[in-house]
C-alpha cells in the first residue's frame, strides 16, 4: 500500500510564507509525476503544480504561479511546495498526489493522479 503524508500547513499572516512537505511510504511504486493540488471548502480540487519525476521538470497552474515552487530532495524521498506572498485566497487544504500516467505530459486533472494523502490545511489570515 502506498501512503502519502502531507505536512507543513498552518496559520500564517497574509504576505507570509510556508513550505509544505510530502513524504511517500509503503510499497515501492513507479510514478510519472508528483503534484500539488488544493481544495477550498465546497469547491473542487484545483491544480497548483506538478513535477515530472524522471527529470524534475516542473509545470505550474495559474492559481499560484510565480508564488510557489515545487521541488524534491536529491534522494527523491520528499516533495516540497514552497509558497510565498500568501493571501487569504490561498486558504485551502493542500494535497500532494502521485500520478502513474506515463503518457500524459504534466497531468493537471485530479483524475490523472492515483495516490492521494489526507492533505495539510493552510490558513492565511488577513
Amino acid at each position: 500500500q502506498v501512503q502519502l503524508v502531507e505536512s507543513g500547513g498552518g496559520l500564517v499572516q497574509a504576505g507570509g510564507s510556508l513550505r509544505l512537505s510530502c513524504a511517500a511510504s509503503g510499497r515501492t511504486f513507479s510514478r510519472s509525476h508528483m503534484g500539488w493540488f488544493r481544495q477550498h471548502p465546497g469547491k473542487q480540487r484545483e491544480f497548483v503544480a506538478t513535477m515530472r519525476w524522471s527529470s524534475s521538470s516542473t509545470y505550474y497552474g495559474d492559481s499560484a504561479k510565480g508564488r510557489v515552487t515545487i521541488s524534491r530532495t536529491n534522494a527523491k524521498t520528499t516533495v516540497y511546495l514552497q509558497m510565498h506572498s500568501l493571501n487569504p485566497e490561498d486558504t485551502a487544504l493542500y494535497y500532494c498526489p502521485a500520478s502513474r500516467y506515463f503518457g500524459i505530459n504534466y497531468p493537471r486533472a485530479p483524475s490523472q493522479y492515483e495516490y492521494w494523502g489526507r492533505g495539510t490545511q493552510v490558513t492565511v489570515s488577513s
